[in-house]
């Protein structure tokens, strides 16, 4: 991920009024980090662009559980398909097909992003 990227603090207020490449260019490094320290485990990295009230909602000892238990979240494919993006409000929610390298099918990948203290955030992510 640059630094560009995530500190930007530009005349931009609201993430909605970035064109979607420059979304997409916000978006996919982080969530290529998602699915990279997920399959690691490495739950500091994995969580690094998550907004404040995102932290503070977490429950770490559960997802600490997740890392350890869950199949899925530790094998995901870094071969996603990007599906579309959704404005609404000050964030916007990135969707993506995502697989897994060990059990069959597709699941959908959800990123939302918006900025706090001018740094674009992880607001909520997770697969279905």
């Amino acid at each position: 991920m640059t630094t560009e990227a995530t500190e930007q603090t530009e005349e931009f207020r609201n993430i909605i009024d970035h064109s979607d490449e420059e979304i997409l260019g916000f978006a996919k490094p982080m969530w290529d980090d998602l699915i990279k320290y997920s399959n690691e485990g490495k739950y500091g990295l994995f969580i690094k662009h998550f907004s404040r009230d995102l932290l503070r909602g977490l429950n770490e000892v559960e997802v600490g559980k997740q890392f350890a238990r869950s199949e899925l979240t530790r094998n995901l494919s870094p071969d996603y398909d990007f599906l579309g993006l959704i404005r609404r409000g000050q964030h916007v929610t990135c969707l993506y097909r995502i697989r897994s390298t060990k059990k069959e099918g597709e699941w959908l990948g959800r990123m939302v992003l918006g900025y706090e203290k001018g740094k674009v955030r992880i607001f909520a992510a997770s697969i279905f």
